[in-house]
């Protein structure tokens, strides 16, 4: 086109040093009317005959331009070169480098061919070779160009089929789980719901619909998860015979959107096999309580009560029997509590300041202890932290952990110490109780059994303790684990729940 313009405002004369005027008009309009046909009639060859021929007549016809407009100086060299370049994309190995040859030996002859009338032409040789090297330098590099990028097409090619394979083999398999899969939006709009989703939650078709009025429950477990990523969700039932399903939630960052992915488990018949084996267990222990327990301590209970009313008891005196009464009524309130977990009581969680209230379980303990050699620390970090719990189940929870601490401590040291730390979670920002102490610690292949009932490495112990106040815990939607103390040693920490969190 910019051939066909240059003739057409007569520039040529004046740009050019033409050979031979009439040819270099006419193989400009030919070479137009040729690609023009060419685009509209053939727009992708397809087979190697076709590409070869036109590639071949495109440089043929640019050979004649460049012997027509003066050789050289014309810079229709470079054209060839383009022309050879875009021809090797297309063609492989010796037919792609015999179009290379063509157009270099037709710069060099044509060039020899100008210097027999032209003698200025004599001195464009060097010009002529570096072109033609240049043209089978283009066709090398672009033919290994174009073999790396078939092979990377073929190569994401089998990969798009593999990638579809498996997506399609993931979906299949995402449909046929049991395990019901969800994906909420920040809405709680529904963006997946898998087959197992809509069978355990008695819905059909829930993509795209907001999930608060289909499951209520469910969205009330995803909120309290929400203020408090550390709680183990309760499980629901969503149909009144239907099964119980226990909820986990993930958060699932796609993009700059986060979801929520939820996973739904039929926890039914693990949950009616385990809660046998409690109310079996508990049974038992609950038996012997009644009888071996709360006989005695009833009597030690009166006995105190009656020498407390004595005129002659000094007032020392008077004091022991106060602290019999108080723990004989503690210890009753212990027994309570195991009772009423046996009948799965729930819990009254009240709002407690945990500063006050700590302080001042911790003065009642300290007057409590019956040696020297064991004392309690107390450390609080922060400003006023609050949570909701049962005060008397979160008294019973404590006083085991620190008397364990105490006693472990003991076996270790001349002195039993206990650290009770008190400070705000900086990730969850929900308040946190560390109790710690300086004893042996738990052997690495203990941890994973220490609070499993009835697992104990003590001689006298019952294995119940750390199992109750686990129970009692997620019965006030806290969470009781257990790590390692840095230096030696074993620390319980206690992550409670959020103060505003929904009932």
């Amino acid at each position: 086109m910019a051939l066909v313009l240059l003739i057409s405002s007569n520039l040529d004369d004046e740009l050019l040093d033409l050979a031979h005027e009439q040819l270099f008009r006419y193989g400009s309009w030919a070479y137009l009317v040729l690609n023009v046909l060419v685009a509209v009639l053939i727009q992708r060859p397809r087979h190697l005959l076709q590409v070869f021929s036109l590639a071949l007549l495109d440089v043929l016809l640019l050979s004649a331009l460049f012997y027509s407009a003066g050789g050289i100086p014309s810079g229709i060299g470079n054209l060839l070169i383009v022309a050879v370049a875009i021809a090797n994309i297309l063609l492989r190995g010796r037919i792609g480098l015999l179009i290379a040859a063509v157009a270099a030996s037709g710069m060099i002859y044509l060039t020899f061919y100008l210097s027999l009338s032209r003698p200025i032409a004599a001195g464009q040789y060097v010009q002529a070779g570096t072109l033609g090297a240049l043209c089978f330098a283009a066709a090398i590099f672009l033919q290994g160009l174009s073999r790396r990028l078939q092979v990377s097409e073929r190569l994401a090619e089998q990969r798009a089929v593999d990638v579809a394979s498996l997506e399609a083999l993931n979906s299949l398999i995402l449909q046929r789980m049991r395990t019901g899969i969800l994906v909420l939006d920040r809405q709680n709009r529904v963006l997946l719901a898998n087959q197992g989703a809509q069978i355990l939650l008695n819905r059909n078709e829930l993509a795209g619909k907001v999930l608060d009025p289909h499951c209520p429950d469910l969205v009330k477990r995803l909120q309290q998860w929400q203020q408090n990523p550390t709680l183990r969700p309760q499980s629901l039932q969503i149909v009144a015979d239907g099964p119980l399903l226990q909820p986990s939630f993930i958060f699932l960052q796609r993009g700059n959107e986060q979801h929520t992915l939820v996973f739904l488990d039929d926890i039914s018949q693990i949950t009616q096999q385990a809660q046998q084996l409690k109310l079996a267990s508990l049974g038992r222990l609950t038996a012997g309580i009644a009888h071996e327990i709360r006989n005695p301590l009833g009597a030690i209970s009166h006995a105190a009560q009656l020498l407390q009313e004595s005129e002659e008891l000094e007032s020392p005196d008077r004091r022991l029997a106060q602290i019999i009464q108080d723990h004989s009524r503690r210890m009753n309130l212990v027994i309570e509590n195991v009772l009423q977990l046996s009948r799965r009581r729930q819990a009254e969680p009240q709002l407690l300041d945990l500063k006050y209230w700590l302080h001042r379980f911790a003065s009642e303990f300290r007057n409590s202890l019956a040696t020297l050699d064991q004392t309690l620390h107390l450390e609080t970090i922060g400003g006023s932290l609050q949570t909701r719990m049962d005060p008397h189940q979160l008294t019973q929870v404590l006083t085991n952990l620190v008397q364990n601490g105490l006693r472990y401590s003991a076996q270790k040291h001349q002195l039993g110490q206990v650290w009770l730390k008190l400070f705000r979670d900086a990730e969850s920002d929900l308040p946190v109780l560390e109790v710690l102490d300086d004893g042996p610690g738990v052997p690495e292949e203990q941890v994973q059994h220490i609070f499993e009932p009835f697992y104990t490495t003590d001689n006298k112990g019952t294995g119940l303790g750390l199992y109750i106040s686990r129970e009692l815990c997620e019965s006030n939607q806290a969470r009781l684990d257990y790590k390692p103390r840095e230096g030696g040693g074993s620390c319980f920490r206690i992550t409670f729940a959020h103060p505003r969190k929904l009932s």
